[in-house]
């Protein structure tokens, strides 16, 4: 099986948007609204009904519209990858763990799968555009002005002006490797922006290495690319790969890039706005408060200062944005998807893992449920510490919850049950007191700072029981196919079969995922 997609996405954000239309799926907004708390205050009721993607095409301030709420649903974040079901998704990071821990091939089978991978690398490397659209408008000097651009303020105490969903990117003084990721920027000055990451990104690990070698740090923000690109920016998988090859793979082709006009770096061609700027070493002012996605505003942190020299920009640009707060949030589709991807990875970095799950209500990172096949006694324990090292992303998951691979995770009833008839607090708890912790974790009693949970919720063997269990309660496999094969003789058709809802630990998500609302008809 080839590894990239056999039906590529579409190319660019004007592509992507043209097919939401024809899917029903974009309304455009011709009535004049506000960027400063008003536009986010009506996407944030469209997307919690589960509505269709925004176009505002007249925003008070600026002549550039405004694209909102693009992966807002996990059946648009599928479509941005030219994929139309979860399954696939798992199938993509299924054919990802093998550039996790690649092993030799035993027979034909293997060795023509892994052949098909080379093949598809080759085929996902960028090429570079040598007449892009992002260079059809090019601004310098006195030109360049942000307050042209309609950022958005989605929260009232908010600091300013944002850019949410630009691609952040730098290259190590030393060796040239690029990184690409996706970064809060706040508006300082008609030709400064502040950039909030933190220390353990690639960005800022970049800014350390030119500091130290006391250079400034080259950096370009391209805005409005294809919502693949910042996809496959926000998966932050331990696979030695540069982001663009990652990219690749995930659209089924090579990423066109093109060459800065003023900093030494490469963004998408099809970027509706690029701004390219420089961090001299120590240049720094306060940056937020902004709400962010834990639901409080964040604090204020001296962050870089990035000097803007030059935008680059197509013909009538297009500024795609997002923004964050408590779930149902594009952030939380998005990780929906991303614990898709991730599961066959995790399986593979830990085996006895069955299947694990991030509920959005946690915020999609702070709990993780995950199901075992235990087969020896402290395997949970085990379990939680490997996972909570499997990926970078779970550093910061602050409960797991261990239960046996008969559970249904999705299914709170059954993982509410597991831990009311399963844990015994004094013996199943397992606390990691002063770990490294997300400094937006006001819950922590030191910021950076703070405890993990693991609750074993399996089924306790050998020595992790002093007495006997009662016997669990079941009925014969042939009585329930019995009952399902009478099902509608009995009249019961109208109530379904009774399996539960994958995604009742998500009821917004279960409307978004199977309503047909009427904003989108």
């Amino acid at each position: 099986m080839s590894f990239l997609n056999s039906k590529p996405a579409t190319k660019d954000l004007r592509q992507f948007l043209s097919l939401l239309e024809q899917k029903g799926q974009l309304r455009r907004i011709t009535a004049q609204v506000d960027p400063d708390l008003e536009l986010s205050a009506i996407s944030d009721r469209v997307l919690s009904l589960g509505g269709p993607a925004l176009l505002f095409e007249n925003v008070t301030g600026s002549s550039i519209p405004v694209a909102v709420n693009l992966l807002g649903t996990i059946e648009r974040v599928l479509w941005s990858m030219g994929l139309e079901s979860t399954k696939e998704l798992e199938e993509l990071g299924s054919r990802l763990a093998l550039l996790q821990q690649p092993k030799p091939p035993k027979g034909i089978k293997e060795t023509v799968r892994f052949g098909n991978l080379l093949l598809d690398l080759f085929k996902a490397r960028p090429d570079l555009d040598l007449t892009p659209v992002c260079h059809q408008q090019v601004l310098r000097g006195d030109e360049v002005n942000l307050d042209t651009l309609p950022l958005i303020k989605p929260w009232p105490n908010d600091a300013g002006g944002v850019i949410t969903l630009g691609l952040v990117i730098t290259k190590d003084p030393e060796t040239k490797v690029p990184n690409i990721g996706v970064y809060r920027l706040q508006r300082q000055s008609p030709r400064t922006l502040t950039v909030h990451w933190l220390s353990v990104r690639g960005g800022a690990r970049h800014l350390k290495k030119a500091t130290s070698l006391g250079k400034p740090l080259e950096i370009a923000i391209a805005i409005g690319v294809h919502p693949l690109l910042v996809m496959a920016a926000a998966t932050p998988i331990p696979v030695q790969l540069s982001e663009w090859l990652f990219a690749g793979l995930y659209a089924g082709k090579g990423v066109h890039l093109a060459k800065c006009k003023t900093v030494n770096l490469e963004v998408p061609s099809h970027s509706e706005i690029v701004l390219e700027g420089t961090i001299s070493p120590g240049k720094e002012l306060p940056d937020g408060p902004f709400g962010d996605h834990m639901g409080f505003y964040g604090g204020i942190e001296n962050s870089p200062l990035i000097d803007i020299h030059c935008i680059t920009q197509r013909k009538n640009p297009i500024f795609l944005t997002t923004f964050s707060g408590r779930p149902p949030k594009e952030e939380a589709m998005l990780a929906i998807a991303l614990n898709r991807i991730y599961t066959p990875i995790l399986k593979q970095q830990v085996p006895e893992i069955i299947d694990f799950f991030l509920p959005m209500e946690a915020l999609s990172y702070k709990l993780a449920i995950i199901s075992i096949d235990k087969d020896y006694p402290g395997q949970a324990r085990r379990a939680a510490m490997a996972f909570w090292s499997a990926l970078p992303q779970f550093t910061y998951t602050k409960f797991v919850v261990v239960v046996d691979k008969s559970i249904n995770i999705r299914d709170p009833r059954q993982v509410v049950w597991s831990i009311a008839a399963q844990v015994d607090p004094q013996r199943d708890l397992c606390v990691i007191e002063n770990t490294p912790f997300d400094s937006l974790d006001f819950a922590s009693e030191h910021m950076g700072m703070g405890g993990r949970l693991a609750i074993d919720a399996t089924t306790k063997i050998g020595p992790e029981k002093n007495h006997d269990w009662g016997k669990p309660l079941t009925r014969p496999f042939e009585l329930e196919k019995k009952v399902d094969s009478r099902w509608q003789e009995l009249g019961l058709g109208d109530l379904g079969n009774n399996e539960p809802d994958p995604y009742l630990f998500g009821y917004v998500i279960d409307q978004i995922l199977k309503k047909k609302d009427a904003l989108s008809k």
